[in-house]
């Protein structure tokens, strides 16, 4: 299974490197991929739901999942797994960007989009939805960039998916303040 998956993740980092890269994709995707550094935009994101009262409920659990995912990605995971970055397996391999000194798997990048991405659906229903677009953008660019593997950024957008709504079932219920995100604060 094991060697399955990484026969998968290596052929299809080289297809999106021999077939898919172009100048123009190039520099989209490294903008993309910059984006979702440290979880910035969703940082960003958070601090700016958080600056308004009709939507300060919404920001905080924004920026309380971020650090829920970002304790069990980076602190808990990674180091349990210590995957090498694929362009350290990969012979012939070549990254767009500077390379990395974490371990890959989970995708901070991915984790940290999907679980903000959640949180926007959970509070604004179909119009959140849209923040899946630049997760989704965000997630693809680790492997075009090549510093993760397809099953890395897969683990992430499950990490960031399950932390987001299993941290949204635990404050609704456990909740001594009534939490209710879509009410004013």
């Amino acid at each position: 299974m094991i060697h399955a998956v990484q026969s998968f993740d290596t052929s299809t980092l080289l297809f999106i490197q021999e077939n898919l890269r172009t100048e123009f994709l190039n520099t989209f995707m490294v903008f993309m991929t910059k984006l979702g550094d440290g979880g910035a935009v969703w940082i960003a994101l958070g601090l700016t739901l958080f600056a308004f009262p009709k939507t300060r409920r919404r920001g905080a659990y924004v920026l309380v999942c971020l650090l829920a995912v970002f304790l069990v990605n980076n602190c808990l995971l990674k180091p349990i797994v210590a995957r090498p970055r694929p362009y350290v397996t990969i012979e012939g391999l070549s990254i767009l960007v500077n390379p990395l000194q974490s371990y890959s798997f989970p995708s901070g990048h991915a984790a940290s989009s999907f679980a903000a991405a959640l949180a926007m659906v959970l509070f604004f229903g179909r119009k959140g939805g849209y923040a899946y677009i630049p997760a989704v953008l965000i997630a693809f660019s680790r492997c075009y960039v090549g510093v993760h593997y397809p099953s890395d950024v897969i683990g992430g957008a499950i990490v960031g998916t399950l932390s987001s709504f299993g941290l949204y079932v635990l404050i609704k219920k456990y909740s001594s303040l009534g939490f209710d995100p879509k009410r004013r604060m």
